[in-house]
């Protein structure tokens, strides 16, 4: 059986708040940081996924 987890899921919910606290003007704003970094960030999905495989 697949043993499900749940920190996906959290990790998604807090990348969701933090980027409508940024739209809200609550946070500085993420766009030029998230437009610069994106590759690194699915390099970093891309890995946690396949260690969490091993």
């Amino acid at each position: 059986m697949f043993r499900k987890s749940i920190v996906a899921p959290l990790v998604l919910i807090v990348l969701g708040v933090v980027f409508l606290l940024s739209n809200l003007g609550l946070l500085p704003h993420l766009g030029p940081l998230f437009a610069r970094w994106w590759p690194l960030i699915l390099v970093a999905v891309g890995v946690s996924l396949l260690l969490r495989r091993l």
